[in-house]
């Protein structure tokens, strides 16, 4: 070999480049449903973490409510604030965390707007797992709201006649309630095209039916036609059924309306809005 010729080195594979860059261990597995639902959930909790004013409409709100209604009305409507407070603390407690189902809307739809949710949807993962574990997160946020509005009633003189039983009862039974009613909410966010619209289109719907309720007033004070609807109003329903819980009287034929509306609102809904989430663009 001539002095001018030179030895060509050897390069290493792509696929050796390709294995030093990523390492040798074995490749994981896909993450199934239920884990890849509790790390959607998770991102909802860490979405709190970084940005903790999400939390105020679980703890300012409910207790703006409580004490806003509790001494505005209870003069008028009972007599005093005290005699009040027993009778619309289960209703404020239900107002308050079914107000707070919208922000399931507003979340996926700011997801969309930030273009998070394409993202998401690239990934190899089970399809639903973006809604079902947004809602698992947003059911927490529902269980603190709950916890806010008892332990504020519980300050001012409030005393639960079915004891802690009850209470708990009455909130795993609106957690139900809400879990279910937030499908409706995906719907709308998968639907309108800014989280305005979002707010806007939900407070048209629950306005009338959290105030058009039994949650302040009961429905004998009111006219015979406004009867009509507020006694097959949903939320009517959730109350009378969470107050007969809290007041140690369970009415098994409330509890079981509320399960089986539950049921078929999650029937209903759930696949409309995985259908949606499926095809959008």
């Amino acid at each position: 070999m001539s002095a001018g010729t030179t030895t060509p080195t050897t390069e290493p594979s792509l696929d050796a480049s390709v294995v030093a860059a990523l390492g040798s261990a074995e490749r994981p597995g896909h993450a199934g449903p239920v884990s890849a639902s509790l790390t959607y959930g998770w991102r909802a909790l860490l979405k709190i973490k970084h940005v903790p004013e999400q939390l105020f409409d679980v703890t300012m709100f409910p207790i703006m409510f409580t004490l806003m209604f509790t001494y505005v009305f209870g003069g008028a409507v009972a007599g005093s604030p005290g005699e009040y407070l027993q009778y619309a603390l289960p209703g404020i407690l239900t107002q308050t965390v079914v107000f707070i189902t919208m922000y399931t809307a507003l979340t996926i739809n700011t997801d969309i707007e930030k273009g998070v949710f394409d993202r998401f949807r690239s990934l190899p993962v089970w399809r639903p797992a973006l809604l079902v574990g947004a809602l698992l997160g947003d059911t927490l946020r529902y269980a603190l709201a709950s916890a806010m509005v008892l332990v504020v009633g519980l300050l001012i003189g409030y005393r639960a006649p079915g004891g802690l039983p009850g209470v708990l009862a009455a909130v795993v039974l609106l957690l139900v309630f809400c879990f279910s009613l937030s499908w409706l909410w995906l719907i709308v966010g998968l639907k309108v095209r800014t989280p305005n619209a979002v707010m806007g289109t939900s407070m048209m719907v629950l306005f009338p039916l959290t105030f058009v309720s039994s949650v302040f007033a009961p429905p004998e004070t009111m006219p015979g036609w406004l009867q009509a609807f507020v006694e097959v109003n949903p939320v009517t329903l959730l109350v009378e059924a969470a107050r007969g819980l809290m007041n140690g009287s369970p009415d098994g034929g409330d509890i079981l309306v509320v399960l089986v509306l539950s049921a078929a609102i999650t029937a209903l809904f759930a696949p409309v809005a995985l259908r949606m989430y499926n095809r959008k663009t």
